[in-house]
C-alpha cells in the first residue's frame, strides 16, 4: 500500500495567514465561538450528568430515561441535516445566535418542569433491581405520562436549537482556516468538545452541591445566553466582515464570487459525493460508540454498579480523563493527519475505530473481573475517549471543511454530524431498555460491532484527499 509522504503538509502556507494581524484576529474569532461551543455542549449533557438524580425524583426506569436519550439525538440529528443548507445561506454567526436563544430557553424551560414535582418518588434497589416504592406526587393533578411526554418533548426542541452549533462553527472557520490547518484545527475542536463535557459531567454536579436540581438546567442555559452576546460584539463570518480580504482556503471549493451559495450548488457538493455518504456512514458508526459510552450513560453505571457519588475521586478521575485524553487524542489524529499523512483523514479515523474496539474489549473483561471496581472505568473510558474524539473531531472539524468547502461545510457538517446523532438515537431507548432487562453486564460490549463496521468502511477511502481523486493501493 502507498503512504503518501509528509511533504504535502509542509508546504508554506499562503502568506495572507501568516500574517501577525490576521492570526491574532482570528485567535479572537476561534475564542469566543468555541466557548460558546462548549457551553452549547454543557446545556446538553447536562441531562446525562443528573440521570440518576432524574431517576430518584421522577421514578423513571433506565427505559424512560432513554426516551430522552433518544429524543435529543433524533431531532437533533434530523435537524443537523436540514439546518445545514440554512447556516450555509445566512452564515454561521447568524445561525449561531439564533441556536444560541433558543438553548437558553429550553434549558430554562427544562429546568423549570422539575419544580412540577411535589414529592419525590420513593425507590428501593440499584440498576435493573430498582422499582418505585411511592411515586412522585405532581402538582396540578398533571400525571406522569404527561410529565414525561412535556419534558422529553422539550428536551427533543432543546436538541433542535443545539443543531445549529456544529454547523455554525465549521461554517465561519472553514473561512478562516487553510486546508492544510484543519487537522489541527480539529484538535482544537475536540478541546472545546471535552471542556464543555467537562462543564456537564463535574460542573454541573458540584452546582447541585449547593443548589438544587432545577439549577442544573437553569445555570448552563444562561451561560450559554450571555457568552452568546459576547459573540454578538466579537465574532465574525468571515475574514472579510473582519477588514481582511477574502482568503483562498485551498479546499476546492471552486471560483468564490463572494455570494452566498445557492441551494443546487451546496446540495450537489455534498449529497452527490460518493466520499462523503461513506464518511456519513463512519460517522453513524461513531455516533453508536460514543453515546452509549463516554457521553451519556456511564455516570449512571458508576451509581448503579459501584455506589459512587458524582463528587467522589473515581468519578472525577473519569471526568477529567475522559477530557484530557479526548483532548490528546484530537490533536494527536489531527496533526498526524495534517503531517505525516498528508492531509489524509481516513488513516487516522480508522486507526481510531480499532482503538475503540480494543479498549471496549478490555474493559468488559477487566471489569467482570471485578478487581478494580469503579477504578477500571476511571482507567477505560479515558483511553477509549482519546480514540472517539480523535476520529469525532476529524470528522466533524476537519473533513467536513475538506468536503463541503467553504460554501458547502455546514451542510456537509450537517451530514455528517446529523448521521452520527440518527444512529445514536437507537442507543437511548435500546441501552436503557437492555439495562433494565439484563443490568450492566453487556454494557461494554454492545458497541464494539459498531466500531468494527466503521474501521472497515472509512478505510475504503484511505487515500482520498479532497480535490484530488483517491490513489489506489499497491
Amino acid at each position: 500500500m502507498s503512504t503518501q509522504t509528509s511533504s504535502a503538509s509542509q508546504l508554506t502556507l499562503p502568506e495572507e495567514f501568516r500574517d501577525p494581524a490576521f492570526r491574532r484576529r482570528r485567535t479572537q474569532n476561534w475564542l469566543v465561538l468555541g466557548v460558546l461551543y462548549a457551553f452549547f455542549y454543557m446545556s446538553r449533557y447536562n441531562f446525562a450528568a443528573v440521570m440518576a438524580s432524574l431517576s430518584s425524583t421522577f421514578g423513571w426506569t433506565n427505559t424512560q430515561l432513554g426516551i430522552f436519550e433518544t429524543m435529543m439525538p433524533l431531532v437533533y440529528g434530523l435537524s443537523v441535516v436540514f439546518n445545514g443548507p440554512i447556516a450555509d445561506r445566512f452564515g454561521g454567526k447568524k445561525a449561531f445566535l439564533f441556536g444560541a436563544a433558543g438553548v437558553t430557553v429550553m434549558n430554562l424551560a427544562f429546568g423549570s418542569c422539575l419544580l412540577l414535582v411535589q414529592t419525590p418518588a420513593v425507590m428501593e434497589g440499584v440498576g435493573h433491581a430498582a422499582k418505585v416504592v411511592t411515586p412522585a406526587v405532581l402538582r396540578f393533578g398533571m400525571s406522569p405520562k404527561a410529565v414525561l411526554t412535556l419534558m422529553a418533548s422539550v428536551w427533543g426542541i432543546n436538541g433542535y436549537f443545539q443543531s445549529f452549533g456544529a454547523l455554525s462553527i465549521v461554517k465561519v472557520n472553514a473561512q478562516w482556516f487553510h486546508v492544510r490547518e484543519r487537522g489541527t484545527f480539529a484538535g482544537i475542536f475536540g478541546v472545546l468538545i471535552r471542556f464543555g463535557l467537562i462543564l456537564a459531567f463535574s460542573g454541573v454536579p458540584l452546582i447541585l452541591t449547593v443548589l438544587p436540581l432545577p439549577f442544573a438546567f437553569w445555570l448552563p442555559g444562561a451561560f450559554v445566553g450571555v457568552v452568546a452576546l459576547v459573540n454578538l460584539f466579537m465574532m465574525e463570518n468571515a475574514p472579510k466582515d473582519a477588514g481582511f480580504s477574502d482568503l483562498d482556503t485551498g479546499d476546492d471549493a471552486g471560483h468564490d464570487d463572494g455570494k452566498p451559495a445557492s441551494l443546487s450548488f451546496v446540495l450537489n457538493k455534498v449529497f452527490a459525493s460518493g466520499a462523503t455518504w461513506m464518511i456519513a456512514l463512519s460517522s453513524m458508526m461513531i455516533g453508536m460508540v460514543r453515546r452509549s459510552t463516554i457521553d451519556s450513560w456511564w455516570p449512571k453505571y458508576f451509581k448503579d454498579m459501584h455506589g459512587v457519588a458524582s463528587v467522589a475521586a473515581p468519578y472525577q478521575t473519569t471526568v477529567w480523563g475522559i477530557a484530557i485524553l479526548g483532548i490528546m487524542g484530537g490533536f494527536a489524529f489531527g496533526i498526524a493527519s495534517d503531517r505525516v499523512y498528508g492531509g489524509r483523514r481516513a488513516p487516522v479515523i480508522t486507526m481510531g475505530f480499532v482503538g475503540m474496539t480494543a479498549t471496549l474489549l478490555a474493559f468488559g473483561l477487566v471489569d467482570h473481573a471485578g478487581r478494580l471496581g469503579p477504578w477500571a472505568a476511571a482507567i477505560f473510558l479515558p483511553i477509549l475517549s482519546f480514540f472517539v474524539n480523535g476520529a469525532h473531531g476529524m470528522i466533524g472539524g476537519a473533513a467536513s471543511m475538506d468536503f463541503g468547502g467553504k460554501k458547502a461545510a455546514a451542510t456537509a457538517a450537517g451530514l455528517f454530524d446529523g448521521m452520527q446523532y440518527l444512529a445514536s438515537s437507537f442507543v437511548g431507548i435500546g441501552m436503557g431498555y437492555m439495562l433494565d432487562r439484563w443490568g450492566w453486564s453487556a454494557w461494554q460490549f454492545a458497541p464494539i460491532p459498531f466500531a468494527v463496521v466503521g474501521a472497515l468502511v472509512i478505510s475504503r477511502l484511505w487515500n482520498v484527499v479532497p480535490g484530488r481523486p483517491a490513489q489506489k493501493s499497491a
